[in-house]
């Protein structure tokens, strides 16, 4: 029997695309349509709820489509459902990328309608990554964006990543570690995505831990005794019995080191307050204090602003599958090709010819000001010019931008430049100005 396998290798990526692209492709390659293009990767509309979204994963798309191939089993399997010429099958054997690609560094703050990624290559080249990276792109920017929002929230105090077993899946579930680390988590419950993305481990128990013992504080003493300075869950029958019940552990026992209770239901900023006293009145002031429980950044923000003596925050379902924002208008269209401006016309769906540039300007303080899209080779546009070369020729030319190192240092310094307005946690777009140059614009009213 063949068991089907669910861990997708990165040998197999170039076949993780819509078929229409393939199809394409042949088109193409028939009718000789091999000049250079430009495709550009953006989004057209932010989600109601955010005011800016973090750039995430296009690094790693673009470091991926140096290694993309068809192996001989691809080309079997693409031979059997009859729609593709031998000839084609041959060619594309023999596919590679050759082209150039620039990108955001990861964990840029971008806005509708600026490119995170533009390709430069042969048509069919830049054709066949569009379904890969979109795919790549949309689900570590959502998860980055909404991550980054519950961090802004929880101010000081560290937040980890709980959401594994309720992620879209186990790819979602690794990659998105990457997004966390980049958005500035503490640590994660998920080992392998913690593991390979250098995120430090992080956990406590389960309620059936504690109801697998015959006495609450049995429990207690057993896993503070497998794990000194551990984290108790104290909610699974009564929290404040719970938290009475590790009071009187360390205290009957001094080798007992406790480091945290963990808070998981119930009215969670009225059972800190409570549990802080106690803990502080028995002489525990070092015991910290952990809540999980549902929250996202709204919650944690009302947490916060209330004074709940909460020292960290555990946050599942609702950052990992960033339930109110859960996927942004991202598009990857053709803007140049063969030399000249492509435009598409379609109502609400126009997109911004050629290659381009993204500049950004800051004020005397060094708050970002406004940012300015224009063509690629423009003269004389104020500010920083954010798009980078990373691959060149189909190789990577940056393998320190390659590995996206500094993303989390990138995004907090970002924060740090932010102005106030797209910081709220409030729905509604900030008005931030995004301006086309002026080359751009009259190519654009012109096409």
């Amino acid at each position: 029997m063949r068991h089907p396998s669910y861990a997708i290798a990165d040998a197999d990526l170039a076949m993780l695309t819509d078929l229409y692209q393939l199809t394409m492709l042949q088109a193409y390659w028939v009718e000789g349509l091999q000049e250079r293009a430009t495709f550009s990767l953006f989004y057209r509309r932010l989600p109601a709820t955010r005011r800016f979204m973090l750039a995430c994963g296009q690094q790693y798309a673009a470091e991926l489509a140096t290694r993309l191939h068809f192996n001989d089993a691809h080309l079997a399997s693409l031979a059997e459902t009859g729609q593709f010429r031998d000839d084609f099958l041959a060619w594309l054997g023999q596919w590679r990328f050759t082209g150039d690609i620039w990108t955001l560094p990861e964990g840029t703050p971008v806005f509708e309608n600026e490119p995170f990624m533009e390709v430069d290559a042969p048509l069919a080249e830049a054709q066949l990554l569009e379904s890969l990276v979109m795919n790549l792109v949309q689900l570590e920017t959502v998860i980055a964006s909404k991550a980054v929002r519950v961090v802004l929230a929880a101010g000081d105090r560290p937040v980890m990543d709980f959401g594994l077993r309720r992620m879209h899946g186990i790819d979602a579930a690794v990659r998105g570690v990457r997004a966390y680390r980049t958005a500035g988590l503490a640590g994660t419950s998920n080992v392998l995505g913690g593991l390979r993305h250098e995120m430090p481990l992080s956990g406590t128990m389960a309620h059936s831990y504690i109801l697998a013992h015959d006495d609450e504080e049995a429990a207690f003493a057993a896993f503070a005794r497998h794990y000194p300075g551990t984290t108790l869950l104290v909610d699974t029958h009564d929290t404040l019995a719970g938290v009475a019940k590790v009071i009187a552990l360390m205290d009957a026992d001094p080798e007992i080191r406790v480091g945290a209770i963990r808070l998981d239901s119930g009215d969670l900023g009225t059972l800190a307050r409570e549990a802080r006293t106690r803990l502080d009145a028995a002489g525990y002031p070092e015991v910290r204090i952990v809540a999980s429980s549902g929250l996202d950044e709204w919650k944690i923000a009302e947490l916060v602003a209330a004074g709940a003596p909460i020292d960290a925050f555990g946050v599942g379902t609702e950052m990992g599958v960033s339930s109110d924002a859960p996927v942004i208008d991202l598009s990857y269209k053709l803007v140049e090709y063969a030399g000249t401006p492509r435009l598409k016309h379609s109502p609400g769906k126009i997109n911004l010819p050629c290659r381009k540039q993204l500049y950004r300007r800051q004020d005397a303080e060094g708050r970002y000001a406004g940012d300015i899209i224009a063509l690629r080779d423009e003269p004389g546009i104020e500010g920083e010019a954010l798009l980078r070369p990373l691959v060149r020729s189909g190789q990577v030319a940056d393998d320190e931008m390659a590995l996206a190192e500094g993303a989390r240092e990138r995004v907090t310094a970002a924060l740090r430049c932010m102005p106030e307005s797209l910081l709220r946690m409030e729905a509604g777009h900030a008005d931030y100005p995004v301006e086309l140059s002026p080359a751009l614009a009259r190519l654009r009213s012109s096409s």
